[in-house]
């Protein structure tokens, strides 16, 4: 399976770092989806975070790639599945 097509299919989602920090921080992320080429000082605070909540990661190649996958014409650092 693509590792988009979960996330494509999801009924609910967040999508940037920010609504993705903020759902992982609630315990509401099921998964969360980052960039490869996105900054650093913006995604490793919500690896962290991840990490310590027990939320599983999916690393994907590019920034465009996830936004696209969430529907969005813009990139995105970062996405989180909320419920499938």
């Amino acid at each position: 399976m693509m590792p988009f097509e979960r996330l494509r299919k999801a009924r609910k989602k967040t999508v940037g770092t920010k609504q993705t920090t903020k759902a992982v921080q609630k315990g509401l992320a099921k998964v969360v989806y980052i960039a490869e080429d996105a900054d650093s000082h913006v995604v490793d605070p919500l690896i962290a975070l991840c990490q310590e909540k027990g939320t599983e990661i999916i690393r994907v190649s590019s920034m465009a790639e996830l936004g696209q996958a969430c529907g969005i014409e813009v990139g995105a650092a970062s996405a989180a599945i909320i419920e499938d």
